[in-house]
């Protein structure tokens, strides 16, 4: 651990830049760490795009794998946000887009479209625990949850490999998917590093980990800004041995998305210019 006059130096150093760093020490409260983190995984810049590659993994080896692209753009800095994702491969999900219209003060409005059928199907707020495609991620997972929805506690604080960590334990304040989550928050840039999912017995039901935390660049001159992303993500069942890799190939931020980008009727025409 560093000396708490160079810790605190940090802070402020860092602070004052406009950056997320080291809050526990001045006091910051679970909510507010919780906070700090979604901003940091859900919230990283104006806007995003994101090309992925998501490897669906069974506990004997089989894999499926499935490419696609993920746009984002925040309405507000920390509220409404709007997300759409394209298909690319394999051809049985080609051209499915899923979007999200994230809402702060209500439940989130989520679409998919399936296009053999050529069916724009709306997905009920009761279902946004169910499975994304056939992945261990949720629908609730890909735009994440709302912090007002849990009671946050700081456990404790822990390394996680090389990296200081607040652990914090949140309940759900109403029925949920999960009794319990236990997240390792990173001291430094505020993403989560692990979680644990426990189901209504108290057992361990599902594993999130990053395994792959790279900064990335925008902008340039003095509105030059960096990222920090995970730009490789687990979540593994551990009671069916299945999990779910996603890696990030490429990754831009604060691009100028347009809210017309996010209309619905992109679900049957997507803007080319920006999933190609």
């Amino acid at each position: 651990m560093k000396p708490l006059l160079t810790r605190l130096a940090a802070i402020l150093l860092f602070a004052g830049a406009g950056a997320i760093q080291f809050g526990h020490a001045l006091g910051a409260s679970a909510d507010e760490i919780m906070t700090r983190s979604q901003r940091a995984f859900h919230y990283a810049g104006s806007d995003a795009k994101g090309r992925l590659t998501m490897e669906l993994i069974d506990r004997g080896g089989g894999k499926r794998v499935r490419v696609l692209t993920m746009l984002r753009r925040n309405q507000e800095d920390g509220g409404d946000q709007k997300y759409f994702i394209y298909f690319h491969e394999p051809g049985d999900v080609r051209r499915l887009t899923f979007m999200v219209w994230k809402y702060l003060a209500r439940e989130d409005d989520r679409w998919i479209f399936v296009p053999a059928v050529d069916l724009i199907r709306r997905i009920a707020a009761e279902d946004k625990y169910a499975s994304f495609v056939g992945s261990d991620f949720t629908y609730e997972d890909v735009s994440g949850r709302d912090v007002a929805e849990d009671t946050h506690t700081v456990v404790r604080e822990e390394r996680l490999g090389e990296r200081d960590t607040f652990v914090i334990e949140s309940l759900p304040r109403a029925p949920s998917a999960f009794s319990m989550r236990i997240s390792w928050i990173d001291s430094e840039n505020f993403l989560p590093l692990k979680e644990e999912f426990y189901d209504a017995q108290g057992e361990l039901h599902r594993v999130f980990t990053a395994d792959k935390v790279e900064d990335i660049a925008a902008g340039e001159g003095r509105e030059a800004r960096v990222y920090p992303t995970a730009t490789k993500r687990t979540m593994k069942n551990v009671k069916t041995g299945h999990r779910t890799e996603v890696s990030v190939n490429a990754v831009t931020y604060d691009l100028g998305l347009e809210d017309d980008d996010f209309a619905e009727r992109r679900m049957r025409r997507p803007p080319s210019d920006w999933i190609r």
